[in-house]
């Protein structure tokens, strides 16, 4: 039966890891020299893909280094390097560059692949923490991801080393980025479904109420009459619009409640003279978190748009909400 842990003993343990790694990962800043100047040079000059490889807790890593170069603007995907020895090398062509990933240096599988990658003239730059292995001696650049001791106690388990090839590998994807001038929206296109990416592709025209949806009635009408458009679409809102279609005002929930204070007959108000004139609108073409920010702003739920000044359609709290906008 195992017995209680000690408190003091776990969070000196676990404290002794985090000190390790830190300073694993901060070794690397003097490893930023001529040969990751090299390697970037490799890497901006791809005309391929980055390919990425490994194998074992080098493989884990390197999928994770192949999603953020993809996503940071340098096309690049993983494969296992058991199974490129096996047909997958087929997915190698000649403007590609390898990245490949061996603590040891001396991973059988990735030495087994070599020799086709070479001759098919691919670069190959490698995180590798033993700079005569023959992995290293293979490649035509070298990232040493050397540390003096792994956070596992029984210097076993791959720890600071996995740490220190991570971080080695996002100083060389960030590197890209700026050196390609990635910006939010383009990691937006890649990120569709992400929350950045709806902030940054979704306009207001994505997500507006036009067409048959659309609450609007001529600025001549009775107030009676707006009142059966604003009651059949249900948006608590109706846009007024002249025979040019152009805006001349909304008609909200609030506005009649503040109209029936007064007594007025409602069956031969026109419209045009209790309604809002005037009102704040957003064009098409604006994001729609651009929406969100003005009606939050104006404490409003819905906001009329217009396209080249005329009425498009009206955008509502509910449909950015919908739309992960907000």
């Amino acid at each position: 039966m195992t017995k209680a842990p000690n408190k003091e003993a776990l969070a000196t343990l676990a404290k002794s890891v985090l000190r390790i790694e830190a300073d694993a990962v901060l070794a690397l800043q003097d490893r930023i020299d001529d040969n990751f100047y090299q390697a970037c040079q490799i890497l901006l000059a791809c005309e391929g893909r980055i390919v990425v490889c490994g194998i074992g807790k080098s493989g884990h890593i390197g999928a994770k280094l192949a999603a953020t170069f993809a996503s940071t603007g340098s096309p690049a995907f993983f494969v296992h390097a058991a199974e490129a020895s096996h047909g997958d090398l087929g997915m190698f062509k000649s403007n590609d560059v390898l990245i490949s990933i061996s603590y040891s240096g001396n991973s059988d599988e990735l030495m087994t692949m070599i020799p086709g990658v070479k001759r098919l003239g691919v670069p190959i730059i490698s995180l590798c923490g033993e700079p005569d292995s023959p992995l290293a001696q293979a490649s035509t650049v070298l990232l040493n991801t050397r540390i003096d001791r792994e956070a596992c106690p029984l210097g076993l388990a791959p720890t600071a080393s996995t740490t220190a090839t991570l971080a080695l590998g996002d100083a060389l994807a960030i590197a890209l980025l700026g050196a390609r001038g990635f910006t939010e929206e383009d990691f937006a296109r890649s990120h569709p479904g992400g929350r950045l990416g709806r902030r940054l592709l979704v306009k207001v025209s994505d997500v507006m109420l036009s067409d048959e949806n659309l609450p609007m009635c001529l600025d001549t009408v009775t107030l009676s009459q707006a009142l059966v458009e604003i009651s059949s679409k249900a948006l608590g809102i109706v846009a007024l619009v002249d025979e040019q279609q152009q805006l001349s005002g909304v008609f909200t929930d609030g506005d009649l409640r503040r109209t029936l204070e007064k007594n007025i007959d409602i069956r031969t108000l026109c419209i045009n003279e209790v309604m809002t004139k005037k009102p704040a609108t957003i064009d098409s073409d604006s994001l729609a978190v651009v929406a969100v920010s003005q009606m939050q702003e104006l404490k409003i739920t819905a906001l009329p748009v217009t396209k080249d000044n005329t009425l498009a359609g009206i955008v509502t709290m509910h449909a950015l909400l919908t739309a992960g906008v907000v």
